[in-house]
């Protein structure tokens, strides 16, 4: 079984182990560094329908799959934490953007989410669907609060800010607050009421959030696009 440690404050990164003929996949774009004894290959995990759907998601449409022996490590793109959640038979729905790397022996899927939570919350129709056994990582934008809600217990959750919760959790979304909130105090127009039994993981970070706060310090001309003045 690969080895892992979680090493950093708030700019976390995953190091991971692997012995000889142990595996690891991560999404693309997150690899720091490798061992030269490492092997690595871009894959469509899942064949092209798996590839479809993780960019369905939002997520990727490869992953890069690592064969050791050796070290190797990953980090997020935002500053946060890594998260490891260790499947065991209850399959996790996950913001796709949040995959950081998972065991050979997770599946990596996409699940159709009710029309209104993959519409309004943000994810388009589907979200990101991990299954089986083993250890998956998420990367949580800034703080990570994790939540037990025990059966009958309910939380509303402004939606960009839930990363993961177990499958089989009732969740909907809601408009919260009236037009004065959404105006004047910045609150999200849309919470998810999501009841137990069952775990939820949250970021207290959002890319827009950090977006927004450094817009005022872009060079003027640089705040409405990719184009830069020369």
């Amino acid at each position: 079984m690969p080895q892992y440690n979680i090493l950093g404050d708030d700019l976390q990164y995953l190091r991971v182990n692997l012995a000889q003929g142990e595996q690891f996949y991560a999404d693309a774009g997150h690899t720091v560094m490798k061992n030269v004894t490492v092997s690595m290959q871009t894959r469509m995990r899942g064949g092209l329908l798996g590839g479809l759907k993780r960019a369905l998601t939002g997520g990727t449409f490869f992953v890069t799959e690592f064969y050791g022996p050796g070290e190797l490590i990953l980090s997020g793109i935002f500053p946060g934490k890594v998260v490891p959640i260790s499947l065991e038979g209850r399959p996790i729905l996950a913001e796709a953007h949040s995959f950081l790397g998972a065991e050979s022996t997770v599946q990596y899927d996409s699940t159709l989410a009710r029309l209104t939570a993959g519409l309004l919350g943000g994810e388009g129709l589907f979200l990101a669907k991990f299954s089986g056994v083993g250890n998956v990582f998420l990367h949580a934008y800034g703080g990570l609060i994790e939540k037990y809600l025990s059966p009958g217990e309910t939380i509303q959750v402004e939606a960009s800010h839930l990363m993961a919760f177990e499958q089989g959790m009732n969740y909907s979304v809601q408009l919260v607050g009236g037009l004065r909130s959404i105006l004047f105090a910045h609150e999200g127009l849309f919470f998810v009421t999501i009841t137990g039994p069952g775990k939820v993981w949250l970021h207290t970070l959002t890319a827009e959030q950090l977006v927004s706060a450094l817009i005022p310090y872009l060079p003027s001309g640089q705040q409405g696009g990719f184009g830069f003045n020369i």
